[in-house]
């Protein structure tokens, strides 16, 4: 056994341990991809994420994203996490003001402000286009939603394979039920407009299957709120900059010289060691 730094960061909180949690494992090389796997699903987080050096020059460092049951090319909240737990450790990026992340969906910049916080540039979907019935229709089952809730609905995947389902308004999305039956490949972002008077813009539920079937809601996503936000802005139904709410966190958007960034708070919760 060898002992590795392990941290646990809340992401995207809106105040103390209403984010997202991100397990983070530092100097992983010496890993492999079953035990980077086997300890992903023993924290029981959503995702945990292996911190490695770079292969690509331009790079800071290099990550590797496991949820449960599989790898991910890509994930927002680890982005942002394990970011935040490579500056904790020491970490000097080599360009004031950015670090840049390579992963498996290739290298991701992430721009620090003075204060501190972070944002990711959100990366190219790798499918976007309308969902087909015969795919559309079981998920409005498992979800229970009504066809006629449904302004619109696509593929939105950039990494963890999303359907986005806009409903007709952010009431309808929070009064969806926590789904309790059992499927497999499911990955569904459901998206609501909030009044113009609320705090935040957009309201989103993720729902996910863990390895068993069952299906879970994530607390707040990075990559499912990147996505929305292109789906979104390129039909002129948000403006950027603004907030998304996602069950008790908050994230940011916002547009400059034609990029997506996605922001939120990154507080380390838990520093100490994990025994491997």
């Amino acid at each position: 056994m060898r002992t590795y730094r392990f941290d646990q960061v809340d992401v995207f909180a809106s105040g103390p341990l209403t984010g997202n949690p991100l397990a983070v494992i530092h100097d992983a090389e010496s890993l492999s991809a079953a035990m980077m796997q086997t300890v992903a699903r023993w924290t029981n987080l959503s995702e945990a994420a292996f911190l490695l050096a770079p292969t690509a020059a331009e790079a800071d460092y290099r990550v590797r994203i496991f949820e449960p049951k599989s790898e991910l090319p890509f994930a927002g909240h680890p982005t942002l996490g394990a970011c935040a737990a490579w500056l904790a450790a020491g970490g000097n990026p080599k360009r004031d003001g950015v670090i840049v992340q390579e992963c498996k969906a290739g290298v991701i910049n992430i721009r620090q402000s003075a204060s501190g916080s972070l944002a990711f540039e959100a990366p190219p979907m790798i499918r976007h286009e309308p969902v087909d019935a015969n795919d559309l229709e079981p998920v409005l089952d498992v979800l229970g939603i009504d066809a006629a809730d449904v302004v619109d609905s696509s593929w939105i995947d950039n990494g963890p394979g999303w359907m986005g389902l806009l409903l007709s308004s952010a009431r309808r999305v929070l009064a969806l039920p926590a789904p309790t039956g059992t499927t497999d490949h499911f990955n569904v972002g459901v998206v609501g407009l909030h009044p113009a008077s609320a705090g935040a813009a957009v309201e989103l539920r993720a729902f996910f299957n863990d390895p068993n079937g069952s299906i879970r809601e994530d607390p707040v996503t990075g990559s499912l709120n990147a996505s929305v936000a292109q789906w979104l802005l390129a039909m002129g139904i948000v403006d950027a900059p603004y907030v998304a709410a996602q069950t008790t966190g908050r994230v940011s958007v916002e547009q400059a010289d034609e990029k997506i960034w996605i922001g939120g708070a990154t507080e380390m919760r838990v520093s100490g060691a994990i025994k491997l």
